[in-house]
């Protein structure tokens, strides 16, 4: 996973902030010794206090992987929460069904599995929190898709939103700045049109944060 943060800052966002517990510390391992990515302990810590300041009941995911984020979210969700999990690979999601029921948290979770698109169709909202880690060409499309269902004074976090695999940081960072380079991939081009559909939106407050591969956080407005 390439970090924006240099290795101490990291370290030092992950010491100071929310602490995983020995479930989520074999995630971590886990996500580790097979390369496989997710937002790791200093993104994940970061999920659970917007969860908990907006008093997050309901919660959707565009893409889930083996339940690393959902499971960072349900320890803040009431007794009748729900986290909705959406994931295209069966064996992760029943990874994750493995990590949720362990963790207590069976009754929180709704697993959907295949187009995380196509399953927020199937669920009305609202959500208070909603997570966009799917593929990055993706991402317009599922703002559009969910920015109804998104509850008033709800949040909005993509992951990604500066970096990954994929991504070309200096491309994304000219065509944030209003520039138009060339060679630009699907990917990167779909971070930007997230980015810039989202800092549109009137009903949105958007902010950027330099913690994991970067998070976007839209903050939508209380009527």
């Amino acid at each position: 996973m390439s970090d924006v943060l240099p290795d101490e800052s990291a370290r030092f966002v992950r010491v100071a902030g929310p602490q995983p517990d020995e479930i989520l510390e074999e995630m971590d391992e886990y996500a580790e010794e097979n390369g496989f990515p997710h937002v790791g302990p200093e993104v994940g810590g970061w999920l659970a206090l917007l969860a908990r300041t907006v008093d997050a009941r309901r919660v959707f995911e565009f893409g889930s992987g083996y339940g690393y984020s959902a499971y960072w979210f349900a320890r803040e969700l009431p007794a009748d929460g729900e986290v909705v999990l959406t994931e295209h690979d069966p064996d992760e999601l029943d990874m994750a069904r493995v990590y949720m029921d362990r963790g207590g948290f069976s009754d929180l979770a709704t697993y959907e599995a295949g187009d995380a698109l196509e399953a927020i169709e199937r669920h009305d909202g609202p959500f208070d929190v909603v997570l966009v880690d799917l593929r990055k060409d993706q991402y317009p499309d599922a703002f559009d898709a969910v920015r109804e269902k998104v509850a008033p004074g709800g949040v909005i976090v993509a992951d990604n939103a500066m970096t990954a695999g994929p991504i070309q940081f200096e491309k994304l960072l000219e065509l944030q700045e209003g520039g138009d380079p060339d060679d630009v991939n699907e990917h990167t081009r779909g971070i930007a049109a997230y980015l810039d559909a989202v800092r549109a939106a009137p009903e949105f407050e958007t902010a950027v944060m330099p913690i994991g591969e970067g998070i976007s956080v839209s903050h939508k407005e209380r009527r």
